[in-house]
């Protein structure tokens, strides 16, 4: 606890820098300007009246005998003088409504959002006006004042009089177009709707007098006719009953009741416009005049890879159809169940590149566990290198019985991109992962995922895995629509993309590799791709979206205002190749903001992949899984791995040599990956880095640990002008945190890291204790102020 002043006296120290107005203040200088603008509006009302009367007391100003005629006295006579007779003229009461506006502002303690823009438009208008006067009406200098008579004479000795003229006219259209939003548009609708009002008013003529209702109730009781008299019928398409009476003396029309038929009715029908809001309509200019907003614009001449970089690994045909390992296998699966009396009604066999799938539908009463409990003698008769049983396969009534092919056909990344699968792809981030058994090209998009789980033992094929995700992207996305970030800590897979590091890469700004490597660095990356999460989703919030789809498209539409910090946003990619060694070396660290980009990152474009060769449970954690619902497995060596990938077992029965099984939801499905080799990965790189690129990489948001906080002691004179604002923010929450600072305060992340080293220094709070906020040690506002007040002293 600080210790108590021996003084009683206690004084709050004023803010240095700071010249914010408190709520009270802002209503009493509010109140202030309101009123001496209404005195200056009745001063200068009341001049025009009597100014000359009052021109011989301007120099008695200090004689309390003398009075003034002007409403306010001297002091109205004297101010009306110099804005009116030596200032802008009568355009000076324009003065008058300015000074209230911003007053009412100030009183009401509203945003001066727009007053600046309104002084500015104010006095430029009150300048036009007074030069306006002088140039029109010189013979009544009170009008333009002094300063609208001296501009007429200066403008003229230079330019003449009709050079004056042009001047004015030219400030005049400039006021109209950029003030009153005036265009020759609308001076033409104008005259097209009164041209048509005129002519409408010309044809529709009344052709004939009409009577009061009371007259033709006379007619035609006269008449003793019983005619029901329509008021509201239109006159012209009525016939009319003309009556004469012996003396001529009057014609009566009047209508008669008959029946029309609905299609001699003619009805105008008046179209109604809907009304659009303003920023749809300057939306809709923009886009008229200049297009949608085209991100790739700046790369306008980036070339697409193209499909002679990749190799087609010997294989130009589809797959061979071996007939008689097909019968072979058919008969010993047959014979094998029929050894533990189990019947088959019907086998079908779907070939894949590696893998065969024998449906087989077994005899009624068979049960489908006991066909289960077979895997290992049907394996052991097939001498297969491991078969893999579905029982039931999901969506049918058959049982599958996956057995490998002896001779395995290579799925070339080739083949796969080449396919009208992929091509065709209306997908955010679309992936071509492989061909499924039925030899079917399989493409997901990484965006609805939204996160990918990879594992499998060494030399499985994850590599090359993670070499086809990459290459699916960079074959179908512009360097303006996807980010990666790349995180390597075995240093030698992803080293080849440091080629397309000003084309496709994300780093931080002090990182000099894009590919990091370095732990410290991960954990830096992880962070501020943490920050670059809560950025983007306050720019959703602002332009009132849910998603980065609706948020680009919005932005594209020119519906976003730069100005106001939006951008097009790409998708960002992070993928780690390597992800238990992290978890060995960081832990926590590692293991936290991977979480929170799992659980959040999905609606603001950034999408994670992960790849690990030890699928154990103290690596995939819960809280891993929990956020990745799609996972790929290759082969693994035990049950239980395959369990902790899949939650189900069947990746121990994999082949190798990129046999995976993938799943999102409760769907497995097998699929031998696509194989990309390391130089067509280099071809497809070395194509890229070529071509023109942006400046540098993209840039991440900038972070520093709060691990660097120090016990050092700063000099009182270096602390931030900030400090003391900073420090009662943390006070008044009691939680002691740079990400607090920084909201609160608007600052940068370093500069927000550097308060609370300070703040630790001052004995404000307390040190850093990794994950947990800092402990704040000053309880409220007056111990604060003790503390502060003692190190003056």
């Amino acid at each position: 606890m600080a210790k108590k002043s021996k003084s009683s006296k206690t004084t709050t120290p004023e803010k240095r820098g700071s010249f914010k107005l408190s709520k009270q203040n802002k209503i009493i200088l509010g109140s202030l300007i309101m009123l001496f603008s209404i005195a200056l509006f009745f001063a200068f009302l009341s001049f025009f009246f009597v100014w000359q009367d009052d021109q011989s007391l301007l120099s008695e100003f200090s004689d309390r005998n003398q009075e003034a005629k002007n409403i306010l006295n001297k002091f109205g006579a004297s101010i009306s003088h110099f804005f009116i007779f030596k200032g802008f003229g009568i355009a000076s009461v324009i003065f008058t409504f300015l000074f209230f506006m911003s007053g009412l502002k100030l009183f009401l303690s509203l945003k001066s959002t727009g007053l600046l823009r309104k002084w500015i438009w104010g006095l430029t208008f009150i300048i036009w006006i007074s030069i306006a006067f002088g140039f029109f009406a010189r013979k009544y200098p009170l009008l333009g004042g002094m300063v609208g008579f001296e501009m007429n004479d200066f403008l003229q000795d230079y330019t003449g009089k009709l050079g004056v003229f042009l001047l004015l006219l030219f400030g005049l259209v400039i006021i109209l177009v950029r003030l009153f939003k005036l265009t020759p548009d609308h001076f033409t609708e104008y005259y097209k709707q009164k041209k048509s009002a005129i002519s409408k008013e010309f044809k529709n003529e009344p052709a004939s007098e009409t009577f009061t209702e009371e007259e033709i109730e006379a007619l035609i009781q006269k008449e003793e006719k019983q005619v029901v008299v329509d008021t509201y019928t239109h006159k012209k398409d009525i016939p009319v009953l003309t009556t004469e009476t012996p003396n001529n003396d009057f014609e009566v029309t009047a209508p008669v009741q008959e029946e029309v038929e609905p299609e001699n009715l003619k009805m105008e029908v008046e179209k109604i416009v809907e009304e659009t809001e303003e920023a749809d309509n300057l939306a809709s200019k923009l886009v008229d005049d200049f297009g949608e907003f085209d991100p790739t614009l700046e790369l306008g001449n980036y070339k697409f890879p193209t499909i002679e970089l990749l190799d087609q690994h010997g294989v130009t045909g589809g797959i061979t159809i071996n007939q008689e390992e097909l019968e072979e296998n058919k008969n010993k699966i047959v014979e094998t169940l029929k050894n533990y009396k189990i019947g088959i009604a019907q086998i079908k066999a779907t070939i894949g590149p590696t893998v065969t799938l024998y449906e087989i539908v077994p005899d009624a009463g068979v049960r489908i566990s006991k066909i289960k409990n077979l895997e290992d003698d049907i394996a052991l008769s097939l001498a297969a290198l491991g078969i893999r049983i579905i029982a039931p396969i999901p969506g049918k009534g058959t049982i599958g019985i996956e057995v490998p092919n002896k001779n395995a056909t290579i799925v070339s990344m080739r083949s796969v991109i080449t396919s009208s699968k992929f091509q065709k792809a209306e997908m955010q981030l679309p992936i071509a992962f492989g061909k499924t058994i039925s030899n079917e090209t399989f493409v997901v998009d990484l965006a609805k995922m939204p996160h990918l789980l990879m594992a499998g033992a060494t030399g499985q094929g994850k590599s090359v895995g993670l070499n086809a995700v990459l290459t699916s992207l960079l074959y179908k996305k512009h360097p303006a629509e996807v980010k990666f970030v790349l995180i390597d800590p075995k240093k030698v897979e992803l080293t080849l993309f440091n080629k397309i590091e000003r084309h496709f890469l994300a780093k931080l700004p002090d990182s000099e590799d894009a590919i990091i490597t370095d732990n410290t660095k991960v954990i830096h990356t992880l962070n501020s791709l943490c920050i670059e999460m809560d950025n983007r989703y306050e720019l959703l919030k602002l332009a009132l979206v849910r998603n980065i789809k609706e948020y680009n498209t919005k932005f594209k539409a020119r519906k976003l205002n730069p100005n106001d910090g939006h951008m097009f946003l790409p998708y960002i990619v992070l993928v780690i190749d390597e992800f238990a060694d992290l978890i060995m070396t960081a832990g926590k660290e590692v293991e936290t903001p991977i979480a929170r980009l799992a659980q959040l990152a999905r609606a603001i474009g950034i999408h994670l992949i992960i790849a690990t060769q030890r699928p154990s449970v103290n690596v995939i954690t819960g809280i891993i899984k929990a956020n990745f619902p799609a996972r790929i497995a290759f082969r693994v060596t035990s049950k239980i791995d395959s369990r902790t990938i899949l939650d189900t077992q069947g990746a121990d029965q994999l082949i190798g040599r990129g046999d995976m099984l993938y799943t999102q939801g409760n769907d497995v499905t097998r699929i031998q990956c696509a194989f990309v080799d390391t130089p067509e990965v280099a071809k497809i790189v070395d194509y890229i880095g070529s071509q023109r690129a942006y400046a540098s990489a993209h840039m991440l948001p900038e972070y520093v640990g709060e691990e660097s906080g120090t016990s050092l002691d700063y000099d009182i004179s270096d602390r931030d002008a900030l400090f003391r604002e900073a420090a009662e923010v943390i006070v008044i929450a009691q939680q002691g945190s740079a990400s607090l600072i920084q909201r609160k305060l608007k600052l940068g992340y370093n500069r927000a890291g550097r308060i609370i080293d300070q703040l630790e220094a001052a004995g404000i709070v307390g040190p850093f204790e990794g994950s947990k906020a800092r402990q704040v040690l000053v309880t409220d506002m007056v111990a604060l102020d003790n503390l502060l007040n003692n190190e003056k002293n």
